[in-house]
């Protein structure tokens, strides 16, 4: 079900919030006047975001937080119900990453990926659940990303946890169900790549630069999609038309999709820098507070791209429709 009260009578938790999307959402939501509860590892940032928040006309309070230490995230939610009294929304948001060959990742990062962006989730839920059925019922969102879904090549650990996220939030909501907790509603976001940070803040083992793979949109697009997921909650939300077109394609034909998507993300991810080893923010947070987006000033070139993206992976859609219907015919002969 969705939200008990109006937007604008909310109070929205959010971690990750010191940039990128979920700074984009505190934005969105603080345009609305909803009450947004800031969380993340660098005070510095959230309080740059928190400013901003009002500036639209919202509520901000400003809670660090390191989402691995279960600790924290209860107080994170006892913070948030303290200043305003109840907690109506929750979302999921923080994450980082390793990129690199598998066998190559240090364990201590793919073990730190797992904690932040599995057990981050875990403690916010875990956190989240009670608050929201005192509220009378609520929302809580997870952002999976469409890697949730498909694989990416040199992500192992973020893909693994974004997958784990998923059957996560499938299974507590069935949970719910059965339980009778009928008053609480969770959602999936299933995001494509977005231009933010993440890229330049992951752990680095490529000896190359990173990029997202194109097409890339802007964060704003999925705050909308949260937004819309507040007032009307879904199970699952893709944001980002190519999202929603690769789970068409990995569902339909998985191994032709896994190989084409390897071969084209292991191509547009790198830029053409080279990069020394680095462990990015993965163990710790950056000291100045970013901007929302990862790319600023180049959005006509990524709307481009997209565009572009869209019409080559419409003829691939096409041609893997086809095949699948060659390959009926031939068994049926």
């Amino acid at each position: 079900m969705p939200l008990t009260r109006s937007l604008a009578d909310a109070t929205v938790v959010i971690t990750g919030a010191s940039s990128g999307i979920g700074a984009a959402t505190a934005y969105a939501l603080a345009g609305r006047g909803v009450a947004v509860v800031l969380a993340a590892r660098s005070e510095a940032a959230l309080r740059r975001v928190a400013e901003h928040c009002r500036d639209l006309g919202g509520q901000a309070l400003v809670v660090p937080t390191d989402v691995t230490d279960p600790d924290a995230v209860e107080l994170l939610a006892a913070r948030a119900a303290d200043e305003f009294g109840r907690i109506d929304a929750w979302i999921n948001n923080a994450a980082v990453g390793t990129v690199g060959l598998f066998d190559e990742i240090p364990v201590a990062e793919f073990r730190r990926v797992v904690e932040v962006n599995l057990l981050g989730t875990v403690h916010g839920t875990r956190a989240a659940l009670p608050w929201l059925t005192a509220a009378g019922g609520g929302v809580l969102i997870n952002n999976a990303s469409v890697l949730a879904e498909v694989a990416m090549p040199y992500q192992s650990a973020y893909n693994a946890t974004k997958h784990a996220i998923r059957g996560l939030t499938d299974t507590v909501r069935q949970e719910l169900r059965v339980t009778g907790r009928t008053t609480i509603s969770l959602c999936t976001v299933l995001p494509a790549s977005i231009d933010t940070p993440f890229f330049r803040h992951a752990a680095n083992h490529t000896g190359r630069e990173l990029t997202p793979p194109p097409p890339v949109y802007p964060p704003e697009m999925v705050a909308e999609t949260m937004v819309r997921l507040l007032r009307r909650p879904r199970r699952e939300a893709y944001a980002g038309g190519a999202a929603r077109l690769m789970g068409v394609q990995w569902r339909l034909a998985p191994a032709l999709a896994e190989r084409a998507l390897g071969w084209y993300t292991a191509r547009t991810q790198f830029g053409p820098g080279v990069r020394l080893d680095a462990t990015g923010n993965v163990f710790t947070p950056g000291s100045a507070a970013e901007r929302t987006d990862g790319w600023s000033g180049r959005r006509g070139q990524l709307l481009r791209m997209t565009a572009a993206f869209g019409l080559a992976a419409a003829g691939t859609a096409v041609g893997t429709v086809a095949a699948i219907n060659r390959r009926s015919r031939s068994g049926r002969a």
